[in-house]
């Protein structure tokens, strides 16, 4: 029986433009959850990453077509009890963060 993990590790990337570096990747390994906050680029970035972590994706202003275009704008995520609110660009800012419990 192996021991229990203490904590949840999430991983944060954003702007890959259509490109996952090895080193992103190489960082990412090992995550419980992936936070992609915008500007993919290519719906190929959100399977990779998909394989590596369950993974939640907003769209940034480079998102424009296809798969990406219809990622959401913001979205709020529950992981290990906290919310995590995500969103690319300040116009796309659809709630009062501290009204609704997130921490900064």
């Amino acid at each position: 029986m192996g021991s229990a993990k203490k904590g949840l590790t999430i991983g944060v990337i954003s702007d890959t433009h259509g490109l996952l570096r090895p080193e992103a990747i190489q960082a990412l390994i090992g995550v419980d959850h992936i936070l992609h906050a915008g500007d993919v680029g290519d719906p190929l970035i959100l399977d990779k990453l998909r394989w590596i972590a369950p993974l939640t994706a907003i769209r940034g202003n480079v998102d424009v077509s296809g798969v990406c275009r219809q990622l959401p704008a913001s979205y709020v995520v529950e992981l290990g009890g906290r919310y995590f609110y995500l969103v690319h660009s300040v116009d796309d800012l659809d709630l009062n963060p501290v009204a609704a419990g997130i921490a900064w």
